[in-house]
């Protein structure tokens, strides 16, 4: 009888992970860019809290990238992540998945509860490691993380094609501010190293300072991020300036995966004072009619949250989830298990909201 993997906490270098991490990770083009050693490599050494320790969870043909933080142990993610996984070694078996998953376990036995999140329920290898995490006595806690909005599209879905499925009022003012941005803006897509991205980054840190959003918590991330997306094929950069004086209005980044067929978008922004002229919307259709018609793309995933705008531009979403593996031995760990006990109750026996019906 074979032994019984084992699991150990190891720890990683802000500088990247460690070479024997390469069996579990991604190819960022033809893969899963969050599972990637392009995405962990550069979350490492431009978007780490200074009081946070990277490690690894390892068992078997299974690697867990983990933080460990003042708030304990939790998924190695960040403002910037939109999806986090066990890595998983090609070709393991629901078998080895459970052994992890147990071993894993067993590590995490009397200790407080650790937490992750941005998980897609249906990531291959998810629910059995869980499984097996949860023979080994720990519960893993499930809640409702965040809204994922996306599209998938036929294979060779044109622009007009695209467009024509917007709702009328998202279609309408496409049409009419894109009649006078083709006046008074000129729109770039900008994807290889130097001289032409380094001016868009600078566009794009331009038009961020300009936005109505908060200051970046590792302000040398996204350029860090796009100039290595770059490098492999995977950045499509947009940026709208204004005619005439070049000045920057909006910018976004796109990175390609699943073989080019996915496209998502990590970062947009547009100068507040310009808003009349709707650059936003205007970039965003731009990029999307490049992806599309240069791209081939088959995808569109508009990233983590439910903001109001994404259900215009895509049409589907999907649950991102997150877990709280608890330890009933454990004081915190019991505390969480039944907060999330009496939070079922509530639910369970909550009279029903004044006037709703069915």
């Amino acid at each position: 009888m074979s032994r019984e993997a084992e699991a150990r906490l190891l720890p990683v270098a802000r500088t990247g992970l460690p070479a024997a991490c390469d069996g579990v990770l991604q190819d960022p083009a033809a893969g899963e860019f969050f599972a990637s050693r392009l995405w962990y490599d550069t979350l490492l050494a431009h978007a780490l809290p200074a009081d946070e320790t990277p490690l690894l969870a390892e068992a078997g043909p299974v690697l867990l990238p983990l933080l460990r933080g003042p708030g304990g142990l939790s998924a190695l993610t960040s403002p910037y992540a939109l999806d986090w996984r066990p890595l998983v070694a090609p070709g393991a078996g629901e078998a080895a998945l459970r052994a992890a998953g147990r071993a894993f376990g067993r590590l995490l036995r009397f200790a407080p509860p650790v937490r992750l999140d941005l998980l897609d329920p249906a990531a291959p290898g998810l629910a059995a490691v869980l499984a097996g995490m949860q023979a080994a006595r720990l519960r893993p806690l499930r809640y409702a993380h965040t809204g994922n909005w996306h599209e998938a599209l036929p294979a060779g879905t044109g622009w007009q094609d695209y467009l024509a499925a917007r709702p009328s009022a998202l279609r309408s003012t496409i049409q009419r501010k894109l009649a006078r941005a083709k006046r008074e803006a000129a729109f770039e897509i900008l994807a290889a190293p130097g001289a032409g991205l380094e001016a868009g980054i600078a566009a794009y840190e331009a038009v961020r300072a300009r936005s109505w959003k908060p200051d970046e918590p590792f302000p040398d991330f996204d350029a860090a991020l796009m100039r290595a997306t770059a490098a492999q094929g995977l950045l499509r950069l947009g940026v709208l300036r204004r005619a005439g004086d070049g000045v920057p209005l909006a910018a976004q980044y796109w990175i390609l995966d699943r073989g080019g067929r996915r496209a998502t978008v990590l970062k947009l922004s547009h100068v507040e004072g310009e808003r009349a002229a709707s650059p936003g919307t205007v970039l965003t259709a731009l990029a999307i009619r490049h992806l599309l018609e240069a791209d081939r793309v088959e995808e569109l995933d508009f990233g983590r949250g439910d903001d109001d705008y994404k259900r215009l531009w895509v049409a589907e979403r999907r649950q991102r989830i997150g877990v709280v593996l608890a330890d009933p031995l454990h004081p915190a760990g019991l505390a969480a298990i039944l907060r999330q006990m009496a939070g079922g109750l509530r639910r369970r026996f909550s009279p029903p909201a004044s006037g709703s019906g069915r």
